[in-house]
């Protein structure tokens, strides 16, 4: 079953705070990579750059930020396919900011 993993923060992260070795995400993307886990991911941009787009009958709103003032921050996503849940949780809390901010795991929709 393929997984989402949103890797959030939770609420304003400086990067200078911590040790880069803390936040090096790559022997982490090494790992799941060789074990046939990690289909792809990225970082994304900061909050403050993302446009939210809705479509109200014929207009189309376009407004820039998320679409909701939170305190977590999505910093970036992973899709992962594990053979179910626990070991989706295991390949979650491996990952580096699941110890700096948190790791949110969402099954695919499989209709």
């Amino acid at each position: 079953m393929k997984y989402l993993l949103l890797i959030c923060t939770e609420g304003h992260f400086d990067p200078d705070d911590y040790d880069p070795a803390e936040l090096d995400a790559r022997p982490w993307v090494d790992e799941m990579t060789r074990r046939g886990i990690r289909l792809t991911g990225n970082r994304v941009r900061a909050a403050s750059d993302a446009t939210t787009v809705r479509v109200r009958g014929d207009e189309t709103l376009v407004t820039d930020g998320p679409f909701a003032e939170t305190k977590e921050q999505m910093g970036g996503f992973d899709i992962v396919e594990c053979a179910n849940l626990d070991e989706a949780v295991e390949v979650a809390a491996k990952h580096p900011m699941a110890r700096l901010g948190m790791v949110e795991v969402r099954p695919f929709w499989t209709g």
